[in-house]
């Protein structure tokens, strides 16, 4: 008689998680030298989290308020199945540059025509917490994740240039923005993993 074998056991769901409090910046005097390091631009505007679960969409802002009426557009950019946790910045570009004040000003005619969503890290895809990768594979990730599914505007991806930290003003201007910033977001490539609360550096320019 053939022993019919045991049915596998189900794998419970992995439940998402809720708001991640964010990684913040810590302000430095200047760059750092070394090429072990990441550069991102720090843009002046709204902190935000996406929360894609199926058919919902949350969007935090850095204190935990769910804003996903004010920002409901850029949520609906990310048309995608399955779960995702997008960390990112809501701006809006005036003159060249993103303007805090434009972006208050849009938020307090409840607009959203000008909005625009920079994203700059994934925490949560499909059941995985990325938060203990790499900061470079989880933009990879990021990336891939905004080409399979063809992502769009107001919903864009932030770009980020690793090596010397005083190189970075310079190459700047080969990205897709204006020359001139106030600040640059610093990571170290090899260990950057995400912590939430804590502090990474801030490069002044």
């Amino acid at each position: 008689m053939v022993k019919r074998a045991k049915p596998r056991a189900r794998t419970a769901p992995v439940e998402m998680p809720g708001f991640i409090k964010p990684q913040l910046a810590t302000l430095k005097g200047k760059p750092p030298s070394g090429v072990q390091w990441l550069h991102e631009i720090k843009y002046d505007g709204y902190r935000v989290q996406l929360h894609i679960n199926g058919e919902s969409r949350k969007a935090f802002t850095r204190n935990g308020h769910n804003w996903i009426r004010r920002f409901s557009v850029i949520a609906g950019a990310f048309d995608i199945p399955g779960q995702a946790i997008i960390d990112g910045e809501v701006v809006v570009i005036h003159e060249g540059r993103t303007n805090f004040s434009e972006l208050q000003a849009e938020l307090a005619g409840g607009r959203q025509d000008r909005l625009l969503f920079y994203a700059f890290d994934l925490l949560w895809l499909d059941g995985k917490d990325l938060r203990s990768t790499p900061q470079l594979a989880r933009k990879d990730v990021l990336k891939e994740l905004f080409d399979a599914h063809g992502i769009e505007a107001p919903a864009l991806y932030s770009e980020h240039l690793t090596g010397n930290g005083g190189d970075m003003f310079e190459a700047a201007a080969k990205l897709d923005y204006e020359a001139s910033f106030p600040s640059v977001l610093t990571l170290l490539t090899g260990r950057s993993a995400r912590k939430p609360g804590s502090r990474s550096r801030q490069s002044s320019g």
